[in-house]
This record gives structure tokens, sequence and C-alpha cells, in this order.
């Protein structure tokens, strides 16, 4: 049973090219720094705006972030499966960036319509709610799940996808919250994907999931707080805006 939630699990993120694969006990080197030696990408424009308003998002999304929510990581995506992420905070009467990095989506880009092996990313508004990873908690108030076993990819990823779990933050797409990030239950099904999850980049595109440096998701962890009631606004930047 183990090993089938794993092969489930790593195939919602997937590995170099492929739609994921069985894992084997053996984590990447865990002496070595998440995320290092990962080339920074280049960084598209951030939108601006009124400042009680998230820059660049609609009317539509923005009436999906719940009202208590005063933490917002916006994805913006390009027509490619380059994007920038944000984090943002409720002060006052506006929203002000706490943090913004490099990042990467589906390999295949966006789609409001997401499905097991499309390679896009689900455009939409996300709650978050828990982590995990191979390696140990690094000081995050969200539920935390420290599981060399669960995350460990697979032997045959090559060396630059060994670290891709050594973080992980669930994104609340087709999942139970209050889950671990490697918890299978698909509420809607198995046919509209799961297990995606903000992990470590290896410099490409996913298989839907949203990867970051090491250094991104050590912060993210450490400044996501759940009595904020936190939230992922993510898509390319015409959803975004539609």
């Amino acid at each position: 049973m183990a090993l089938g939630a794993a092969l489930m699990t790593l195939s919602a993120c997937g590995g170099p090219e492929s739609g994921g694969g069985a894992k084997n006990g053996g984590a990447g080197a865990p002496g070595r720094a998440a995320g290092a030696g990962r080339a920074a990408q280049p960084r598209p424009a951030v939108p601006v705006g009124d400042p009680t308003a998230l820059p660049g998002v609609g009317e539509r999304l923005h009436a999906e972030i719940p009202a208590d929510s005063s933490q917002v990581l916006a994805v913006y995506g390009e027509d490619s499966a380059d994007a920038t992420v944000v984090l943002y905070s409720l002060r006052g009467d506006g929203w002000r960036p706490v943090g913004s990095w490099p990042a990467h989506n589906g390999r295949n880009g966006w789609t409001a319509d997401h499905h097991t092996g499309d390679g896009r990313s689900p455009v939409g508004v996300f709650t978050v709610t828990d982590a995990g990873g191979v390696l140990p908690d690094p000081g995050t108030r969200l539920s935390y799940a420290h599981d060399v076993d669960a995350y460990a990819p697979p032997y045959y990823w090559d060396s630059a996808h060994q670290h891709d779990f050594d973080y992980v933050i669930a994104i609340d797409y087709n999942r139970l919250r209050g889950a671990p990030p490697h918890d299978v239950t698909r509420p809607w099904g198995a046919e509209r994907g799961g297990g995606i999850w903000l992990h470590l980049d290896h410099g490409s595109g996913t298989s839907a999931c949203v990867s970051l440096s090491g250094e991104a998701m050590r912060f993210l962890l450490r400044t996501l707080d759940p009595d904020r009631d936190p939230v992922v606004v993510m898509g390319d930047r015409a959803d975004l805006l539609a």
C-alpha cells in the first residue's frame, strides 16, 4: 500500500519528462543544501497597481480569495514554463510584497481544466495547509510530514531532480486539507489530477507543480502562517486578469 501511494504521489509532480514513477527507499544526499547549484532563471516583471487589490489579479479570482486571508502567494505565469512567484501580505489597507522569486510551472503551461498527465498547472485560488519533505521541518507553522520514504524520488531520475522533494508545500487542489502532501485521496476523482505542490526547482518545467529555489522554499515554510489563512493564486497572466 505504501509503495502504491508513493507511485501515485510522484506521478503527479513527475520527473524528467516522465509521468512519474516508482520511488526507492533512498533520498538524495541529505548533506547537500536544498536547491544548491541550480541557476536562477530570468525574472519577468511583476505587475503593479492599486495596493488595495492584488497586482495582476482580476476581479473574478480576487473574489475567490477568502475574506480572512492576509497572505497570498501569487504565481504569475507566462505562455511557457517560466513564472514569477510573489508573496504578498495584507498590511493596513493594502497588499505589500514580502518576497519575489523566479519559478517554473507545468511544462505545457496552464489550464483552467487540469487533468492527469496534461503537463499543465491548474489556474485558480487554492488554500495552503500542509507541507513535508525528505528533509526535516525547517521551522514552519504549517503541518509538516517529514518522511524520506514518501518523498524520495526514484533512483533512476537524473541528478538534477533528486532534490525536488526535499521540501514540498501542498496546494489544495483536489486533495483533503489537513492530510500530508503525499496523501492520494482525490475528492474530484483521479482523472482530475492531484499532488500539485510547491517544490524545489530543477531548472525547467514540471508536470503540473510550481518549483522554486531551496532558499525560497525555506523562506515560505518559515513565513506562511495558518492563522493568516494563506492561499495561492496561480495562472498565466491572461487567466489571472480574466
